[in-house]
């Protein structure tokens, strides 16, 4: 007999009805093994878990050294709207690249009289076993009372060593019987791309660590002459200030002083101060409280295309003097205005921020050799350095009433005084008011040649034409300043 299946549920029936029956006939036989059917499954999903890389290594043999800092301070109220404007921007600053702290703590509102105790708080970690820890000072700025907390939660009271507002660095300094742990600053400067691990005391939870990338190097974010940040893309958040970021070495490549946050939280990215700077500036504290730096004595602006034209330079690095300051050793030394500086010894200058840099790198009474190209050539000019502090130059000197007159070529009007020609209206549109120039500036040389009529100005203009510069450079005073602006010497 046939049996036809037409389903899966008929199969089944066919084959327990057919055991049935074998084992029916098997029990009539006198058989004693029966067929039974068991159900079988396939084993769970198992997958061994590749070999994958962990910064937890890394993480334990540097979280000891990483603190928290607390910090008192006393609060003055705002007692102005003048103040309170102040204090008002200053905290959109901070939130921008701060992300806040410390000022967070430290607003005040009209309307609260007196001093009143605030507090704030940020990260640091020890460089020695004996206790000298590195945080921001923006982070202990205005403090009365510092107190750091340990990785295990003990608290100890620190003393201030020394400040560097312009690297925004601190050093502060706890008192124990036990040997701490501490990290050093890395000696090799991180590749774009690295692996870093940022640790610190976002939001005061303490003991935090986010991992990313560097991304970038040299980053200018406008709070001083020396920025010169290693950006990361490792959560920063509020509280991280002052905090180390490390290689996976356990060596620390900068400290974390800044965020971009225009939302008050991290957005992956952070600033932190390079390790090199960062262990000179601690060295300086540690060992005598403060920074001292070398002092050159010159204000300078950037070399343009149109600068370097205009002067028959080749390349568009260095820094263009616009004033050296009266009796500073730039002066004594010879440097003049419109002097373009493109190295100092054997390291070459590419703008003016790697000039400073590289001078206040320099200790006070050092002897240096600057390259120079001034007249069409490179010279070089023998400087002793000074030691760095604030100075002004000379403000501009007022027209003297005479004839005005026009300067049809760059859409001018001026007016003949004993210091240059004073620029006394700008035309809309004109090529002097894309170049920059502004009513109340004092045009006082051109090509390096003084302007002391406005004959002499044309003169300059019509040579520059002639050597077959598309530019001229100008000099002009403003206010208490010098810059240098490159015009077309044809007209249109």
């Amino acid at each position: 007999m046939t049996t036809k299946i037409h389903s899966t549920k008929s199969f089944r029936n066919v084959l327990v009805t057919s055991a049935v029956a074998f084992g029916v006939a098997g029990f009539a036989a006198g058989q004693s093994n029966l067929i039974s059917v068991t159900p079988s499954f396939a084993d769970a999903v198992k997958i061994q878990a590749p070999a994958v890389f962990s910064f937890g290594d890394v993480v334990e043999a540097v979280s000891p050294a990483v603190v928290s800092v607390r910090v008192e301070q006393t609060i003055q109220s705002a007692s102005a709207e003048g103040d309170f404007q102040f204090d008002r921007r200053g905290r959109e600053f901070m939130e921008k690249f701060f992300g806040g702290s410390p000022w967070d703590d430290k607003r005040d509102f009209r309307g609260h009289k007196g001093p009143r105790k605030g507090n704030s708080q940020g990260s640091g970690f020890f460089v020695s076993e004996d206790g000298y820890l590195v945080t921001n000072n923006h982070v202990i700025e205005g403090g009365s009372k510092f107190t750091v907390v340990l990785s295990d939660g003990e608290e100890l009271e620190a003393t201030l060593i020394g400040t560097d507002p312009r690297t925004d660095l601190a050093v502060l300094k706890v008192e124990t019987d036990e040997k701490l742990t501490y990290v050093d600053f890395g000696s090799k400067r991180p590749r774009t791309g690295d692996w870093v691990v940022a640790v610190g005391n976002p939001f005061g939870l303490g003991g935090t660590v986010t991992a990313g990338i560097v991304s970038a190097h040299g980053r200018d974010i406008g709070s001083n002459r020396y920025d010169d940040f290693i950006q990361i893309d490792a959560a920063v958040n509020k509280g991280n200030s002052g905090g180390p970021t490390f290689n996976l070495n356990g060596e620390v490549i900068g400290v974390n002083t800044a965020i971009f946050s225009p939302s008050g939280g991290n957005v992956g990215i952070a600033f932190a101060v390079p390790a090199k700077l960062a262990d000179e500036i601690v060295t300086d504290l540690i060992q005598n409280g403060s920074v001292t730096r070398g002092w050159l004595g010159v204000q300078i602006q950037p070399v343009t295309a149109e600068i370097s034209e205009s002067l028959g330079l080749e390349i568009e690095d260095g820094a263009i003097v616009t004033s050296p300051q009266e009796d500073s050793p730039a002066a004594l030394a010879g440097i003049e205005a419109g002097d373009i500086i493109t190295a100092v010894g054997d390291q070459a200058v590419k703008s003016p921020k790697e000039l400073a840099r590289v001078i206040a790198g320099y200790e006070p009474n050092s002897k240096i050799n600057l390259k120079v190209w001034r007249d069409g050539k490179a010279q070089d000019v023998e400087v002793t350095l000074g030691e760095l502090e604030e100075t002004q130059v000379a403000s501009n000197s007022a027209p003297q009433n005479g004839k005005k007159r026009n300067l049809k070529r760059l859409g001018l009007q001026v007016e003949e005084t004993s210091d240059g020609i004073a620029v006394l209206d700008v035309r809309p549109g004109s090529k002097a008011e894309e170049k920059g120039i502004r009513s109340g500036d004092v045009i006082v040389s051109i090509n390096g040649e003084d302007v002391t009529s406005l004959k002499s100005l044309r003169g300059g203009l019509k040579s520059a034409d002639e050597a077959g510069r598309k530019s001229a450079l100008l000099e002009v005073r403003r206010q208490d300043r010098t810059v240098f602006i490159p015009v077309p010497v044809k007209q249109g």
